[in-house]
């Protein structure tokens, strides 16, 4: 079997990851904002790749016994290749225009966006006579996008034990977490949001923060308590789950107003550490009402919030935001050969460093 074959879908979200990454930045929206057609085509684009996205593992297993599979698996990767040119000329024009105001958005790249579009949108037409089902293990969709599967709810239980790369964004989080607020600017609760596209590693990152012993936090916070909000924002289910996790017992109440009220006496004259995890609320009126009992815990209380969006961290008034970028190039690798290679073979993994998986990551 070809090697590439072995590596399954780790290839191709070594090429989809950092494509998303880019569609995330500040200054690629920039360009196309101002425009509503380019910004639409932008989104459109971005959704069209995580429904291919969706596809590309079951498409993995079944190439090796279906030459039109693996026909349409490297359709896949000339489109992929596509979008990457694309965003790596607009890369070069931001660097060249980079003192400029504004940004021009070419005709010619409006018109290559939509001939990308036309093929993913073809490609993705092709899934049912190829038999192709979504995988139940990728989550599609961002911010208002719906999602075609669903992600389990996290735990503060740390599932992935070696951490790569991530040592000075976990001493930045500790360095917040330990301090205490200036008494001078009487602010009761402080927010720090972690921003990153999917897969960056934020729950991971908020996991080895809040499970780590050694940080000096145990005795500093009266309370802990780990939330998994999800896309679904609905204040009393939030505001339940938080009292929930923190008295350890199930609430069977209907009453927001009675939740907030018993969320409030659990808070009232303590310290806490909250983590909510995965937000994507945009609502300020809605994260208004979320934290008006949290506003009962005593100076010094904080929340530890994980996001796709910056927009999501403004809303919630976040004191401090930390951006996750792609890791380094030794930390990707150690991240894709810890999940594509088998662990018994050091001579595969030498070869597959050198040849291939270096211009992978």
């Amino acid at each position: 079997m070809p090697v590439v074959e072995k590596l399954g879908g780790a290839l191709f979200g070594a090429i989809l990851q950092p494509l998303f990454a880019k569609f995330d930045s500040r200054p690629v929206l920039d360009y196309f904002r101002g425009i509503e057609l380019n910004e639409k085509l932008l989104k459109k684009l971005k959704r069209k790749l995580l429904s291919i996205n969706a596809l590309v593992h079951d498409a993995e297993l079944k190439q090796i016994s279906n030459s039109y599979v693996k026909a349409w698996l490297d359709d896949v990767r000339d489109a992929l290749l596509d979008a990457e040119d694309l965003l790596a000329e607009i890369d070069f024009e931001l660097t060249k225009c980079k003192m400029e105001a504004e940004y021009q958005t070419s005709a010619s790249k409006v018109r290559r966006m939509i001939e990308i579009l036309d093929e993913l949108e073809s490609l993705s037409n092709q899934k049912d006579d190829l038999g192709l089902k979504i995988s139940s293990s990728v989550e599609v969709g961002s911010g208002s996008v719906s999602k075609v599967s669903q992600k389990l709810p996290s735990t503060s239980s740390v599932v992935e034990s070696v951490f790569y790369g991530r040592d000075d964004d976990k001493k930045k989080i500790f360095n917040w977490l330990t301090y205490d607020t200036d008494t001078d600017n009487h602010c009761q609760l402080s927010i720090f949001s972690i921003v990153g596209m999917g897969g960056m590693g934020k729950t991971t990152l908020a996991q080895h923060v809040y499970s780590d012993p050694g940080i000096g936090i145990q005795g500093k916070f009266h309370i802990k308590a780990w939330v998994c909000v999800s896309d679904e924002f609905d204040v009393f289910k939030v505001t339940r789950a938080i009292l929930e996790a923190i008295t350890g017992k199930t609430d069977d109440s209907r009453d927001l107003g009675m939740v907030q009220g018993r969320l409030e006496e659990q808070l009232t004259g303590k310290r806490f550490l909250l983590v909510l995890d995965d937000v994507w609320n945009e609502d300020r009126d809605l994260w208004k009402r979320l934290q008006t009992p949290l506003n009962y815990g005593v100076q010094g209380s904080k929340i530890l919030a994980t996001t796709r969006s910056f927009k999501v961290a403004s809303t919630m008034r976040s004191n401090e935001v930390l951006e996750l970028k792609q890791l380094q190039e030794d930390h990707s690798w150690q991240v894709f050969a810890k999940h594509a290679l088998p662990d018994d073979n050091p001579e595969l993994d030498a070869y597959l460093k050198k040849e291939i998986g270096m211009k992978i990551v």
